[in-house]
């Protein structure tokens, strides 16, 4: 069977060969590991996609391709990336439709990176029959969530406070987790203190820090109690750079006090670790199921 190529975009474009929910070459990186990571940041979209369908091109060597996956920041439907907090200069553009036209001959699909992480740690953790979400805790607050299902999905906007005042989310909204914990929030909260030395300073006894900690944890766990009303109880994993600070117990207890009715019970969290490679085989495994119908 062919195989197909995975891309995931967030701070760097990653993209390999993927066979059986398993790498089949080389990840190709840009920009590549040493040089600026915010390159994307300043690049127009035309360029972006000129990388992309390079990188294809070079994962793909000549082989036939059975389907392209990529996963991307942002408000992803139909190909079309509607709006990108991270990117700004992304919005409105057509991806699948301006790969599509430049010769890559395999169905293309495009997919939010935090759906593609997710049925990443579903292939990697033997759960492709089970239904899971996944937290993604970086610069921002991705929220992902397999199977993957058409909708916005946008988790890490969801409304966890009424504060007013709560207005460090990245997209301008107020009360929103990722304004909470998404780590470009947290330095603006902490001017004087890295997200690392407030986490420590909480476990010393810091009033300030330890009261900031435990409104990271209920706010995760109200995002998360609100995904369970709407979609049911199940697997829940929290990944990237800062799931390192997340305490699983304390996250437990908080979402059990939140969650009542005994049919939505049952929910559990584990903080894994994943990679560039997690990303890549998941958008490849979102594509190979849709183009396969």
């Amino acid at each position: 069977m062919p195989k197909s190529v995975g891309v995931l975009v967030m701070e760097h474009i990653a993209v390999g060969l993927v066979e059986n929910n398993k790498l089949a070459g080389p990840v190709i990186l840009y920009p590549e590991k040493g040089t600026s990571l915010d390159a994307l940041q300043s690049m127009p979209m035309e360029n972006i996609g000129d990388c992309i369908q390079q990188q294809i091109n070079d994962a793909a060597q000549g082989q036939k391709i059975r389907a392209i996956g990529l996963g991307f920041p942002g408000i992803i439907r139909s190909g079309i990336i509607e709006d990108s907090p991270n990117l700004h200069q992304v919005k409105g553009f057509n991806l699948q439709g301006a790969l599509s036209s430049r010769g890559l001959s395999a169905p293309i699909r495009v997919f939010n990176d935090a759906d593609a992480m997710a049925a990443g740690i579903a292939a990697t953790h033997d759960k492709l029959q089970k239904l899971i979400r996944v937290w993604t805790l970086g610069n921002g607050v991705g929220f992902g969530r397999y199977p993957w299902s058409e909708g916005v999905w946008e988790g890490g906007h969801s409304v966890v406070t009424l504060d007013p005042k709560e207005n460090l989310c990245g997209c301008g909204g107020r009360g929103h987790l990722e304004g909470i914990l998404g780590h470009r929030s947290m330095r603006l909260r902490f001017l004087d203190l890295e997200p690392e030395e407030i986490f420590a300073n909480a476990r010393t006894g810091d009033a300030r820090c330890s009261d900031f900690v435990n409104l990271c944890h209920r706010a995760l766990a109200a995002a998360t109690a609100t995904s369970i009303h709407m979609d049911g109880p199940g697997q829940f994993y929290v990944t990237g750079h800062n799931a390192k600070f997340i305490d699983v117990a304390l996250l437990d207890r908080l979402v059990h006090e939140m969650v009542k009715m005994s049919p939505l019970q049952g929910s559990r969290f584990e903080v894994v670790s994943t990679s560039d490679e997690v990303g890549i085989i998941g958008a490849a495994l979102n594509a190979e199921r849709v183009a396969a119908g």
